[in-house]
């Protein structure tokens, strides 16, 4: 039944209960737009026919009560929140999806960083590894190289026929490096091919005969000089005397540098120097000036200084080489004296200067060793400057000095009195002062600063930690804390 309409306008009786009641949803004339309503809450299914469902709902439907019609503009708000949902759920992805094509390059840009801080990570500790084993290699090759002169001197002293021998074991370092490059190279070259690419040591045109005499020969001269006198000082005095005043050719090395290549002038080295000039003193003191305990001397600071002079000329006239050039060098300076000093040994013994009864009465167990053993010594030191960094090949050579005096005192071959024990201490020190880099100064401030940089940081965010807390706590017991401006 139809009820008329009031003076407020209102149509219905439905609409004056939803104005009493006051319905969220309710405006004028609401009942009067029930159809259009009922039509707006139908969705069409995709696929569907909607003309045809909306005739046969309409068909079907009848006057309901106002329970029923009033949850029609439910449903329509529900379907308008859910499609309201929908598309701002459809833009936050379309705009997530815009995000992530401009975050996609960050993100990459980070993972190579990340990539590349595990790299370096890896190749530092892989360095370092190979190094701490390079160390110990060259330690205890040194080592065992002194000790075993040491015992041939026992039943056999022929030192300069001992130098020339354990030289001539020099020519197979070039054989060495070819393996390990067909062993490692992805492109392998001929051995003839790879001989001329390191001969350029020599100059662009590579061995020629007159650059093998006039190259070779004073390199050559001054390898065998070192290695004799070495030898010579070992007969005087102890492995660790010996091994101590061999590291002052690092001091020498700088002397020269400074005055002949007219290298960078630096204190700490002048330091350095003047330590290992002190060692050398008080070595000599350490016996009470004896005259074999001074000759021993003379004879391992001339092995020093031959070793720095012929480190110095070979940057003067040859400059850097790399592990190639070096193995070529020095199998090259074994062929020479293999060729032209052979005579010496010769007339050493038909003078009988040093003399042995026969061949097969020399101690050839001793004498390959020692010669097999200075050759590692050799091709680990050039081999560590590749797979580490050179200055663990320094402390390598400086941690023999320890080892030969844990041997000697093994075998009570030598007493350390309070002078032997800090002469060979100072020559220690001025040895490791002068692995010091040339910006040692700077860098050292520059890691100081850093460190206070760190410490003021740390401060203001332990204060920041501290001002949060007490916040926290202030209003935890009902008072706020106002920040000054």
């Amino acid at each position: 039944m139809d009820v008329k309409a009031a003076p407020n306008g209102v149509a219905t009786i439905e609409d004056r209960i939803l104005r009493i009641t006051g319905y969220y949803g309710y405006y004028p004339g609401y009942s009067s737009q029930k159809s259009t309503s009922r039509s707006s809450v139908i969705r069409c299914k995709p696929g569907s026919n909607c003309s045809s469902s909306h005739s046969s709902i309409s068909r079907q439907l009848s006057p309901l009560s106002v329970t029923e019609d009033s949850s029609a503009p439910i449903l329509e708000l529900q379907n308008r929140g859910s499609s309201g949902v929908c598309g701002h759920r459809v833009e936050r992805q379309s705009r997530s999806g815009d995000d992530g094509t401009q975050n996609h390059p960050e993100s990459n840009s980070q993972e190579n960083r990340l990539k590349a801080r595990c790299l370096s990570c890896s190749s530092m500790v892989l360095k370092a590894i190979w190094g701490f084993l390079i160390i110990l290699s060259v330690s205890s090759s040194w080592v065992g190289t002194t000790q075993i002169v040491k015992i041939t001197y026992k039943n056999f002293y022929c030192p300069f026929f001992m130098t020339w021998f354990s030289t001539n074991w020099n020519i197979m370092f070039f054989p060495v490096y070819y393996s390990g490059h067909l062993a490692t190279a992805q492109e392998k070259q001929s051995p003839m091919k790879k001989f001329r690419e390191c001969s350029r040591i020599f100059g662009e045109d590579g061995l020629t005969l007159k650059l093998f005499l006039k190259r070779t020969a004073p390199f050559s001269i001054l390898w065998t000089l070192t290695n004799y006198l070495y030898l010579l000082a070992l007969k005087k005095l102890t492995a660790t005397d010996v091994s101590a005043l061999f590291c002052c050719n690092k001091a020498f090395v700088f002397l020269l540098s400074w005055i002949v290549l007219k290298d960078r002038f630096m204190g700490v080295r002048i330091v350095a120097a003047i330590m290992a000039i002190t060692g050398i003193v008080m070595m000599a003191y350490a016996d009470n000036f004896h005259a074999d305990s001074i000759i021993g001397v003379a004879f391992a600071v001339g092995s020093a200084s031959t070793s720095a002079l012929y480190k110095v000329l070979f940057k003067m006239f040859l400059g850097t080489a790399n592990f190639g050039e070096a193995a070529h060098f020095v199998s090259t300076l074994a062929f020479f004296n293999l060729i032209f000093i052979s005579f010496t040994p010769i007339i050493l013994y038909f003078t009988k200067v040093e003399h042995w009864s026969s061949f097969a009465a020399l101690p050839w167990g001793c004498l390959c060793g020692m010669a097999g053993l200075w050759l590692a010594f050799n091709i680990l030191v050039n081999v560590g400057v590749v797979l580490t960094y050179p200055i663990l090949i320094s402390i390598g050579t400086v941690l023999s000095v320890p080892g030969n005096a844990a041997v000697d005192l093994l075998k009570q071959e030598v007493i350390f009195n309070v002078v032997r024990l800090a002469a060979t201490i100072i020559i220690c020190i001025g040895f490791l002062l002068m692995l010091l880099p040339e910006e040692w100064d700077e860098i050292t401030l520059r890691f100081i600063n850093s460190l206070k940089e760190k410490k003021s940081e740390e401060h203001v965010e332990d204060l920041a930690d501290v001002s949060v807390h007490l916040r926290s706590r202030s209003r935890a017991n009902g008072t706020v804390s106002i920040p000054l401006a």
